[in-house]
């Protein structure tokens, strides 16, 4: 009996950092930009309860949640859809928006499911060209024809962890066509604490051609259990609603997810450490001559032109020391790695790693 026969998917697939690792030995990991300080005690506390009733089907549409973020974040309930990641809401706009032979553009060097989930429903995917990896307004502009549907951009953008400031978003707005939506994904926005630097949400809260990402896997630290929201203009979020799944976000997430928003003291907490530990690490680099970007996300991105050695030896020389890095050859970024910033003790460990490596050079 021959297997029926399904369509050709000519796209190559997400391959997540490095994890899997020797039982034996325990690793440090710094590749997946997690949450540096875990979870919020409040996330704890429910993680503890033994009343959390799994054999129920979830509210589908996510209501306490949804209420949540719009009281804590001050936005409009009815434009708030909740899924299993960010990942599922890119893939539904992808969904929504596009048709075979449509035209999507993304920054050459940017988070690698836009061009998944548009290449899965038959669209095209331009790349613009980023100058000293930041993202080009101009180089985007260039891309739009009569075919574009979307244009996607993380800011901060990941993994080079530039970011568009203010009046660069707006100018790319006001430039593109009104009919093109534009997605802007704020999954790193609570790092950046430039003065130029508005979120995509409140920039564009009011905003009908305009879809802002938000995740939970990033500083709140639920990476795990599958947690993202999307705020729209109410009729995509109605549009979106009638191919969501039913039931695409646990129980256990949601509860999770609506402790961890209301902790105004955890995201403190993991921002003042992130800086610091960011900007330390940077300065520790620089003394060798791996440049980096500044510290307006959980990660930096490691440009090793000018270094005496090798992107690929010091990852190596990383993994013989117990340290996991991210390699920058599925994106595409000659000589580069990306460091997530850890914990206190990891963060620690890594610079004394990182001087005995170039001690030995």
């Amino acid at each position: 009996m021959n297997v029926p026969k399904f369509k050709n998917i000519n796209i190559k697939s997400y391959k997540p950092g490095k994890s899997g690792v020797n039982k034996k030995k325990k690793y440090i990991k710094l590749s997946a930009n997690e949450s540096s300080l875990g979870v919020s005690k409040g996330v704890k506390k429910i993680l503890k309860k033994k009343n959390i009733f799994l054999h129920r089907y979830p509210d589908s549409k996510s209501n306490a949640l949804r209420r949540a973020i719009s009281r804590e974040v001050k936005c409009d309930f009815d434009k708030i859809i909740c899924g299993a990641g960010s990942d599922e809401i890119i893939q539904m706009i992808c969904q929504l928006y596009l048709n075979k032979n449509d035209e999507v553009i993304l920054p050459e060097y940017s988070f690698l499911m836009y061009r998944i989930y548009s290449k899965i429903v038959g669209a095209k995917v331009l790349f613009s060209k980023e100058i000293k990896f930041k993202i080009s307004i101009e180089n985007i502009l260039k891309k739009v024809t009569k075919k574009t549907k979307i244009v996607f951009i993380a800011n901060p953008n990941n993994p080079t962890g530039t970011y568009l400031n203010k009046s660069e978003l707006i100018l790319l707005r006001k430039k593109l066509n009104k009919k093109i939506l534009l997605v802007i994904d704020d999954a790193y926005h609570e790092y950046n604490l430039k003065k130029d630097y508005v979120t995509g949400l409140d920039l564009f809260k009011r905003s009908k051609n305009v879809f802002i990402l938000r995740t939970f896997s990033k500083l709140y630290g639920l990476a795990s259990l599958r947690i993202g929201w999307g705020y729209g203009d109410k009729t995509i979020i109605k549009a979106l609603y009638k191919i969501k799944p039913p039931f695409n976000v646990n129980l256990l997430a949601e509860n999770c997810a609506t402790k961890a928003i209301a902790d105004k003291g955890f995201v403190k907490r993991s921002v003042i450490h992130n800086t610091f530990w960011g900007n330390r690490i940077k300065k520790t680099l620089s003394n060798y001559n791996i440049s980096t970007n500044e510290t307006v996300c959980n990660f930096l991105l490691l440009d090793f032109k000018n270094c005496k050695i090798s992107s690929n030896l010091f990852m190596k020389k990383l993994f013989n020391n117990r340290i996991i890095v991210r390699g920058m050859d599925e994106y595409k970024i000659k000589n580069c790695l990306r460091l997530s910033i850890g914990n206190s003790s990891e963060n620690k460990y890594l610079l004394k790693v990182v001087n005995k490596i170039f001690k030995n050079v």
